[in-house]
């Protein structure tokens, strides 16, 4: 059942993307394939050796492909679609694993196959990105960062223990002080949907600020934490950043330029005077004689309304 849900994640997610680019699968030459040279010929050389080795004694394929860029494409939908092309694992045991680097893109993906999974699941493949392959990154130290990455895959592969600190890189590592606030690591279906949930909720309130006269500005600062935290999940911490920046500088622009309308005027003078306005098929009713604040409500009204109960945490939920 996991395989199968597995599988259709990444068909879904190829699907979604084929009509906005078509990723070209690079020729397999080798285990190793350095169409962005970054490798020297001996690691190169001695990689290709390691990996042989491996193969030699439990039949796994490791492949390395380093492309200068993704030319737009996801690194999950690339290295999807490489690993399938070249067919990489033993058929029947699907034991392949394939490591992608897209320099230029600043992107790396570990592609585990079906049948390695339960030996190197998705914590184990982020922990060699994270703690071994990064900080050479980070110093431009690719042929290290290379080659310790594909040490500590092998060693996961034949028993040893997965990496837990930051590999050497010459000097004493920073430790974080604070929140550690990369995004975690999600296959780009996930983060469509949970994104989607998101920027859903945060963004229809966004525009109700936007719309809604009085209210509006104290939305504004209202949201304030919400973009600033919530898009972390989705985007890490150096988008979430960028997107922060955007909402504080677009929404007063967005607003100042609305106030300028007749119908957000005849809006704002029907909450003065009648205490409720349409705006946008929502009727908005001001909160009391002289409130400035107001609260949205549908068009129509049932006549029904709660008696002040709250519920006790009870009920149940179910899944198929």
């Amino acid at each position: 059942m996991k395989i199968l849900c597995r599988a259709l994640f990444v068909l879904a997610a190829l699907l979604i993307t084929l009509p906005s680019f078509a990723i070209d699968v690079p020729f397999l030459t080798g285990r190793v394939t350095d169409n962005a040279q970054l490798l020297s010929d001996e690691t190169r050389k001695s990689i290709t050796e390691r990996l042989k080795a491996h193969e030699d004694r439990t039949s796994n394929q490791i492949a390395i492909l380093t492309t200068p860029t993704l030319e737009g494409a996801g690194i999950e939908e690339y290295a999807v679609a490489v690993f399938n092309e070249w067919k990489l694992g033993q058929k029947g045991k699907d034991n392949g694993v394939l490591v992608v680097v897209a320099p230029k893109d600043r992107r790396m993906r570990i592609e585990v196959g079906y049948g390695l999974e339960g030996t190197m699941p998705d914590g184990v493949a982020g922990s060699i990105i994270r703690n071994v392959m990064t900080p050479h990154f980070k110093n431009n130290d690719y042929n290290k960062g290379i080659d310790e990455g594909v040490h500590a895959i092998v060693k996961v592969l034949e028993g040893g223990q997965p990496p837990d600190t930051v590999a050497d890189t010459g000097a004493e590592s920073k430790k974080s002080s604070g929140l550690n606030l990369e995004a975690p690591d999600m296959s780009i279906t996930e983060r469509i949907l949970i994104g989607a949930f998101i920027f859903g909720i945060i963004g229809l309130f966004t525009i109700m600020g936007v719309l809604t006269p009085g209210v509006g500005w104290f939305l504004y600062l209202f949201l304030i934490p919400f973009w600033a935290m919530f898009p972390i999940i989705v985007v890490g911490s150096t988008g979430a950043l960028y997107m922060l920046i955007t909402y504080l500088v677009a929404f007063p622009i967005a607003k100042l330029l609305i106030k300028k309308s007749d119908w957000y005027n005849r809006a704002a003078k029907d909450l003065k005077t009648k205490g409720r306005a349409n705006i946008g098929g929502f009727t908005v009713t001001s909160g009391g004689s002289g409130s400035s604040g107001s609260s949205w409500s549908s068009g129509g009204s049932s006549g029904f309304s709660g008696g002040g109960g709250s519920s006790g945490g009870g009920g149940a939920s179910g899944s198929w």
